[in-house]
């Protein structure tokens, strides 16, 4: 009979610390404060705009901003930035509009999408790669056709593709890029499972009788999951910046709710004149999907320096 205690520590780590590895790199430490500043202000926002709505109370929406987004003022259209008041550091829009309070209002919504369809797509895209790369044969064979099929057209094509019968909105733009989004999660996978299913304590667990259940999700699921939260990371940033595309393209809007996308597409036609208009949206994009590049990056980097078959 062979030992169990074989098998329990398949992978062999050099001990390492993120946060200290984290600290070493400045760019890494300037990622995390924008992604987490991000996902806290999301989050509290968020949690903010939710009771507002059960609670049919609007002001506990922007109780946190500088101004009420929705209120118009065509006496202050297009007003330039100023730091004469918080609400104008960003200047306005064309009905008045405080640009900066609608950002903020709109950021909970690019933090649902992201952390929506990368989960999604983790475990739709682990569980179907580490079947095919486990079991192979006929099985592999069509899952890996399936998403060959999903990977050979362009992710933002597909994506407009499955919005528009769903008819425009917020769920439907979740659900379209849940759909196309899994298949890189897919090959990961299956990639990690044929690197690991052949080793010696695959083969120990099968012959001490390992249901292969717990085979899927000890073994080879668990053994996969840091490289995946590294690309995660950078993935959260992808999912936003192909949610602003969409918004820019006037797919997923729930009107009047402002979106970041939708914001830079409407400021065009005042460019160059009323410029902030479209920059500062535009610009809060770019910046947040930088951090995750950053963080995604960095972390990619500890984990490759940390695992050592």
């Amino acid at each position: 009979m062979i030992d169990k205690t074989t098998y329990e520590t398949p992978t062999k780590f050099k001990k390492v610390s993120y946060l200290g590895e984290f600290i070493k790199d400045k760019t890494a430490i300037l990622g995390l404060i924008i992604a987490g500043w991000f996902l806290l202000w999301s989050l509290i926002q968020g949690l903010l705009e939710e009771i507002a709505s059960v609670t049919n109370d609007p002001r506990l929406g922007y109780i946190l901003l500088p101004s009420n987004p929705f209120t118009t003022n065509p006496a202050a259209s297009l007003e330039a930035p100023s730091f004469h008041s918080l609400a104008l550091i960003f200047g306005t829009n064309f009905l008045g509009e405080s640009i900066l309070s609608r950002m903020l209002y709109s950021l909970p919504r690019d933090a649902i999408v992201a952390v929506i369809v990368v989960f999604v797509a983790i475990i739709a895209g682990s569980l179907l790669g580490i079947v095919s790369g486990f079991m192979g044969g006929w099985i592999e064979n069509v899952i890996m056709r399936i998403t060959d099929a999903f990977l050979s057209i362009p992710a933002l094509i597909l994506v407009i593709a499955i919005s528009i019968p769903l008819k425009e909105g917020f769920n439907a733009v979740i659900i379209a890029l849940s759909i196309v989004w899994w298949p890189t999660y897919a090959r990961f996978f299956r990639g990690q499972t044929l690197k690991i299913k052949n080793m010696d304590y695959m083969q120990a667990a099968k012959l001490n009788g390992v249901r292969r259940h717990s085979l899927f999700f000890r073994y080879l699921f668990l053994n996969s999951i840091d490289p995946v939260i590294a690309y995660a990371a950078l993935d959260f940033g992808n999912v936003i910046l192909t949610y602003a595309t969409l918004a820019f393209l006037g797919i997923g809007l729930t009107i009047p709710i402002p979106e970041l996308g939708a914001m830079a597409s409407n400021g065009l036609g005042y460019l160059p004149a009323d410029w902030w208009y479209a920059v500062f949206p535009s610009v809060t994009i770019l910046i947040i999907v930088a951090g995750f590049v950053l963080v995604g990056d960095r972390y990619q980097d500890i984990i490759n320096n940390r695992i050592d078959y």
